[in-house]
């Protein structure tokens, strides 16, 4: 086989390229500092899927999904949403403040939160939207920096205005029982979050494959001159495009609030790394909508175990986080060699 032939097919393979790679290195990382893989990789998936993890697991994946498409559909679109986080905190706040201030009968009071925290999520991140458009600032720049003070501010509103008194803790009151969401089968949990999230994948990927927005988003992404010269309005596309990101990040944001423990707590919803999780898990799947889901459900994997693989074999978890930027790097070094490719 050629050399050419040889880099295109491993260029072709760049998410298996990829996990094998950040795996191999991190097995090393383990032989360097005396660690036994033999033993790590085992308590890896006993602390994901046994012992009564899985369920830990599958509820993690909702949150971490719900954040890689608000990843994934800007990328569609060639912007680069990295300001999860903050659409994330202000659609979780934005949804406990919703349940807690305002009095709702049953169904509604799950539904007018969970809807609110997406629209939240949406309007944080398509600010970004005429700062790239109309002053050239790019979105992996702007929603970044967007992402700080809305973090901020919802720190400062759990704090204050909406802080359960006398505890000392930076958290909100209880929700109302009416604004839970309703667990799946008495699980502790998972709640009906999992089957909303596999739900709104479904339809993401029919529109993105089978619709004329889903095309102009595409088109957007791939070539925004010729898609601008063919009529597409590029700048509402991403516009769009960033705003769906964001009310999925924003969504996401909701239903772990509105999930156990029913209450949002500073700092609970960005310090698992979701965003960061959601954005490996996207570029594994070189942005491939079908195949998000799958990479998504890996990483989670990898996240949860890592805990587990803490607790019994003394590695720390940190080396999952180790195997997430590696990944990011050999994603990135394919990509370039697909882009310095001859044609």
């Amino acid at each position: 086989m050629s050399a050419p032939a040889l880099t295109r097919r491993v260029i072709a393979s760049a998410p298996v390229v990829a996990l094998v790679g950040a795996l191999g290195l991190t097995t090393l990382v383990m032989l360097v500092v005396g660690v036994d893989p033999t033993l790590a990789y085992p308590a890896l998936v006993r602390g994901a899927v046994l012992d009564g993890n899985l369920e830990y697991t599958i509820a993690a994946f909702v949150p971490t999904l719900g954040m890689a498409l608000a990843f994934a559909l800007p990328l569609r679109a060639g912007e680069f949403n990295l300001g999860g986080d903050g659409q994330l905190a202000m659609g979780g706040v934005t949804a406990a403040a919703l349940a807690l201030l305002v009095p709702l009968p049953p169904g509604v009071a799950v539904v007018l939160p969970l809807a609110a925290g997406a629209v939240a999520g949406g309007l944080v991140a398509v600010v970004a939207a005429p700062l790239s458009t109309r002053l050239g600032i790019p979105a992996i720049v702007s929603t970044l920096l967007i992402s700080a003070p809305a973090v901020s501010l919802a720190s400062y509103l759990v704090r204050f205005p909406l802080a359960e008194p006398n505890t000392g803790i930076a958290q909100t009151p209880p929700l109302p029982e009416a604004a839970h969401l309703p667990a799946l089968g008495g699980s502790g949990y998972l709640t009906i979050g999992l089957p909303l999230i596999a739900v709104l994948t479904a339809l993401w990927l029919y529109a993105d494959g089978r619709t004329v927005l889903g095309y102009e988003i595409r088109a957007t992404g791939q070539n925004r001159e010729f898609a601008r010269y063919g009529g597409v309005k590029v700048d509402r596309v991403a516009a769009l495009a960033l705003a769906g990101g964001g009310a999925f990040a924003g969504l996401a944001g909701a239903l772990i609030v509105l999930g156990p423990p029913h209450r949002f707590v500073d700092g609970a919803l960005t310090a698992p790394g979701y965003t960061f999780t959601a954005v490996a898990a996207v570029l594994l799947a070189s942005a491939r909508p079908v195949v998000v889901p799958l990479t998504v459900a890996l990483l989670t994997f990898l996240q949860v175990g890592g805990q587990g693989m803490e607790r019994e074999a003394g590695v720390p978890s940190q080396l999952t986080q180790i195997v997430q930027g590696l990944i990011i790097v050999i994603v990135a070094v394919l990509a370039t060699l697909r882009a310095r490719r001859p044609r």
